[in-house]
């Protein structure tokens, strides 16, 4: 391999010849050359590598992120976390008036947060604001306190869900005991429940049920909603509808004049159900109303006097 030299201080170009063995060093020294190159850059890489940092870049960085975080910008994100840590307080605030309110609903509707099986409402707080302002929150703090306030908030949620579910038991049941009056404008009864002196044989005997005195016609209400189960003629009682209002509590009104139901009829407290009548074993106008507890007559006047204040199997448990 031959190589020309020219050059202006030269007088004339010289030549060099370069043999093959030559070239071949010239070579393999510059591939040695480049691969110690490489392989110190790879030395350096790896032993700063866990750092996290490079030797190089380690000092322009910081400079580079300096440059772009201004104090407007840190001020501005400090302004943003303190109006969203004032509007969370307003949000804790709410939710604790919240509880208070379905603490007072169930105790007026006669419970406890523990009878719905969850645990009380917290209390109150509040206290002087501290001199020197207090220590503003930051974004991770800001973060745990609106995930807490969530949680509270499912878990008033749940009670208020538990409370709803309560009262509307409490009304349904309310509605299925006969605690409605069976004539309108009737309030006592004219012959009670017990013993007494049968007016057609002049013995005494034992009177199963309250005799309302009406006039013909008068509509006859039913005293809880139910299902009926007898709407007919019986030779003792007349035209007759009994009631079934479950949990074996059925209510009977006999000697009507009219019946408007039919068995198997599903019927609502307050419904018309027949009109007041004279029929079957009967001396005059009126109506005769049984309560019968598993097929025993028992004395109606408790149920009715009871009405709203003994909702559901409360009253039933405590007439039997």
């Amino acid at each position: 391999m031959q190589v020309i030299l020219v050059h202006p201080r030269l007088r004339q170009a010289r030549t060099l010849h370069i043999g093959r063995r030559t070239l071949a060093g010239l070579v393999l020294a510059t591939m040695l050359a480049l691969a110690a190159v490489s392989g110190l850059l790879s030395y350096v890489t790896l032993h700063h590598l866990p750092g996290g940092q490079l030797p190089i870049p380690e000092s322009w960085l910081p400079r580079f992120g300096q440059e772009r975080e201004s104090p407007d910008r840190d001020a501005l994100i400090r302004q943003n976390i303190d109006a969203l840590a004032i509007r969370l307080g307003e949000m804790q605030a709410r939710l604790a008036r919240l509880d208070a309110l379905g603490e007072r609903v169930a105790t007026k509707a006669g419970l406890t947060m523990l009878d719905l099986g969850v645990l009380a409402v917290q209390g109150g707080r509040g206290g002087p604001a501290p001199a020197d302002g207090g220590r503003p929150l930051t974004l991770a703090e800001l973060a745990r306190e609106i995930d807490r306030t969530a949680d509270a908030f499912a878990r008033q949620d749940g009670e208020l869900s538990l409370l709803e579910s309560e009262l509307l038991y409490r009304a349904v049941s309310a509605r299925l005991v006969p605690s409605a009056r069976p004539l309108v404008d009737v309030l006592l009864p004219g012959s009670r429940f017990g013993t007494r002196i049968d007016p057609f044989s002049g013995r005494s005997v034992a009177h199963a049920g309250l005799d309302f005195a009406a006039p013909v016609g008068a509509p006859i209400l039913a005293a809880a909603a139910g299902v009926v189960v007898v709407a007919g003629r019986h030779p003792g009682y007349g035209n007759q509808v009994d009631i079934d209002h479950g949990d074996g509590l059925v209510t009977r009104y006999a000697h009507a004049s009219k019946l408007d139901v039919v068995a198997g009829e599903i019927v609502r407290q307050g419904q018309k159900i027949a009109e007041v009548g004279s029929t079957g074993r009967s001396t005059g106008p009126h109506l005769h109303f049984e309560v019968r507890v598993d097929g025993v007559a028992r004395d109606p006047l408790p149920w009715l006097r009871a009405g709203m204040r003994a909702p559901g199997k409360q009253a039933l448990a405590r007439v039997r």
